[in-house]
Parts: C-alpha cells; structure tokens; sequence
C-alpha cells in the first residue's frame, strides 16, 4: 500500500481545524500542533454570545462585506457558503436557526458542543491532536523545529506539506500573538504590519463623564462616516467607544486616524426620528424647563444620551438647532484601541505572497489560512465563516499539491 501523506497542521483555531478535517478526510496522516492546552480558545471566546457562524444575506452581499480582499476569498467562500456550514453543523449534531439580524447561530446558542463534536470527528478520522507544542521553525535541512511542553528538547520533524493556521495577532492570551511574523519575514514572505480590527477607539472624555457613565450602551443609535450609516449598539467607556456600531466602521475610521491623527463620527441618538419630528416635540416642551427635563420629556433620551450630547460642546438652545445636532452628534476619536483588545486584526501575510492556492510563493509546500491573511471583517458571522472558508481552501491546496509530487516523501524544500 501506499504510504499516505503525511501533513502537519499548526494552529487549532476554526482555520486550522477545518484544514485537518479536508486532509484527514481525503486519507493522509494529519497532526495538529497548538501551544495552547486545548484547541479552539478564540472558537470558544466567540461562542459566550452565542456562536454567531455565520451570516445568512444573499452570497454577494457576504462576499462584499470582505472589502477589497473579495476577489481574493472569493474562491474559498464560493466553495464554503453559509448552507454548506449549516449542513456540515446538522453533520456534527448541532442544528442552526437565523437570528432575527440574519445572523446564523446554533440553536443550543453555545460552541462548546459543537467544538466537542467536531473533536471527536477529527480523531475518528485519525487526526493527531497535540496541544501544548510548539512550532520554532525550520532546521537547516528544512524539516520542522516543534518543541513540546516546557522544558522538552526541541526535535526535527519531516512532513510532505504544512499547512499554517496561527491566527492574527488579537486576543494574544488566546495564542493569537502574530509571533510567527518573524519566522516568515525571515523566510522572504511578504507581510503587511498588523492592525486592530473590529476595534473600539478613545475619546477624550471629561473626567466627570468618563466616571459615570462607563460601561453604560447607548440603543439604538447609528454613526455615520464618509457617507456610510450603520445602525446598532455603542458602548460607553472610561476612554472611548466601543460596540458594533463602531466596529463596523472600524476600518476606515482607523485608516482617518492614520492619516490624520483623529477622525469624527457622527452619532444620531434618535434614528427612529425625523429631524421635523424632534424639532416639533422639543417645542411643545416648556422653555423654562432645564436642557435634561426637555430632552427626556421631548424625546425620552437617557441620561447617558444627555451626557454625551453636553460632551459634544455648546449645545444649542433652539428646538430645531437641538434636533439637529442629536441627529448628527459628532464624536472627535483620538486613536484606535490596541491589538490586544480588538475583536480581530488587519495585516499579515500579503495575498501577493500566496497562490490561487493559498501556497507561499516562496516555501513550497507551505500554505496558510485564517486570519493570518491580510482580510478583514465586520463582525456578524463573517470572521468565523472566512477562516473555515480559508481552512478548507488552504487543504485542498495542499491536496493539489501532493497529488503532483507523485510518490515523493517530505518534498518541502526551504
């Protein structure tokens, strides 16, 4: 009989789980290195809101919402689409329903049990799960430098391909450190530096505001930015915004500050309200009335909605200057929050470093998936989506690959 190929897996996240799970499937011997003590860390943080897979919008409104890497998921998404996610979820016992946004969940609204059952398919396939293990790099013959638990000896392993699924470089205490930038910069893999993603932004709050009301939401609001509303939730907190609303934006709300060292969204505390509307409330309230018994008598605002609109400067006095400026409230952001509190990161291996295939250019034989691609997301579904997208893409890649090399063994030149 034939030896099978043997393909070695590191990262244990959605994109690299989803990669074992093509491999083993198509009979080769697949490990799964992780340095973490389970798989699935970051798999399981996005399942405490209910797991939300995916998104169920026509497939070319999802595509869009990748930006300008589309073209370039296009193939992985076309392959991977969110009924095919669902079946493979009924597949693993775990049936799925569309939330009133559109969003697609899990009806148990957990991931452990998908998690779980994904797991044991794997294994039943005859993955080799190893948690705790490091990947370092290349030995000078090119075989694979894995180091186990603290204080293993370093050993060289050979493997016919390598798949890479190691994530971005948020949630760093999940195992996304972007660590694994070096070992490919080293190499000649083009990189673009990382940047937060779905991230919140700071506000130079007064000190009194900033004390009372952070960790209060704001619903429903909608900011707007370069012509773009989006509708939704906004967080306050001690330094800033944060929330859906304001992740939505995040991209070219970051690249703004980027350029310009701020950037002003406007925020309408009232999007269930016509501007005429407002006014004509505002006015029937008495004049002698103070600016808070006015605003909560006229338009029920919050006491936090109030607090913001006094953050924005001289409020105005008329019924109609009031109206207008809670319906374009503007919010000067001083600069994006850091990798390690962002949802997710822009940046990583640029699409010019890789094939169709998702194979580097350079290191034949090696390919990547996940979020160490340089795409981005709102979230919604469609961070978790692209990265089983990419997983499967990345293994059949690899699969192609193999398959040329005919009868040759550990074939990865480096």
């Amino acid at each position: 009989m034939t030896e099978p190929f043997r393909v070695t897996v590191v990262g244990g996240g959605p994109a690299g789980l989803a990669a074992a799970e093509v491999l083993s499937a198509a009979g080769c011997a697949v490990q799964v290195l992780d340095t973490m003590p389970s798989f699935g860390r970051k798999f399981l943080m996005a399942g405490r809101g209910g797991l939300n897979i995916t998104h169920s919008e026509p497939h070319e409104a999802l595509e869009s919402r990748y930006g300008a890497a589309a073209p370039r998921l296009h193939a992985a998404l076309s392959e991977w689409t969110t009924q095919d996610i669902r079946h493979w979820m009924d597949g693993l016992g775990q049936e799925s329903f569309v939330g009133s946004s559109g969003r697609v969940f899990p009806v148990v609204m957990k991931a452990s049990p998908l998690l779980r059952a994904w797991l044991a398919r794997l294994r039943e396939q005859g993955v080799t799960l190893r948690p705790r293990t490091h990947w370092l790099g290349w030995d000078a013959q090119g075989a694979l430098l894995v180091a186990g638990p603290e204080g293993a000896a370093v050993s060289s392993e050979k493997t016919d391909a390598l798949v890479l699924a190691l994530g971005g470089a948020s949630w760093p205490r999940l195992g996304s450190t972007g660590g694994w930038a070096a070992l490919l910069a080293e190499r000649g893999v083009e990189l673009a530096p990382f940047q937060p993603a779905n991230c919140g932004f700071t506000v130079a709050w007064s000190p009194l505001f900033a004390e009372r009301f952070a960790g209060v939401p704001l619903k429903p609001v909608a900011l707007s930015f370069e012509g773009r509303s989006v509708r939704g939730e906004v967080v306050l907190t001690a330094g800033g915004l944060e929330g859906g609303a304001v992740y939505a934006l995040s991209a070219a709300l970051r690249e703004r500050v980027a350029a310009q060292g701020h950037a002003t969204v406007l925020c309408d505390l009232r999007p269930d309200m016509s501007l005429a509307d407002m006014a004509a409330r505002l006015a029937r309230v008495r004049a002698r009335e103070s600016l808070s018994n006015r605003l909560r008598k006229g338009l029920n605002l919050s006491a936090a909605s109030i607090g913001l609109l006094r953050e924005s400067g001289v409020v105005p006095t008329t019924p109609m200057g009031l109206a207008e400026r809670i319906k374009a409230l503007p919010v000067r952001l001083e600069a994006a929050q850091p990798l390690a509190r962002a949802i997710s990161s822009a940046g990583g291996v640029q699409w010019a470093a890789c094939t169709e295939q998702y194979m580097l250019r350079v290191l034949p034989g090696v390919f990547v998936a996940g979020e160490m691609l340089d795409w981005e997301a709102p979230t919604g579904g469609y961070l978790l989506h692209a990265c089983l997208a990419t997983g499967r893409a990345a293994a059949h890649g690899a699969l192609d690959w193999l398959r040329k090399q005919g009868g040759e063994r550990y074939p990865v030149s480096l």
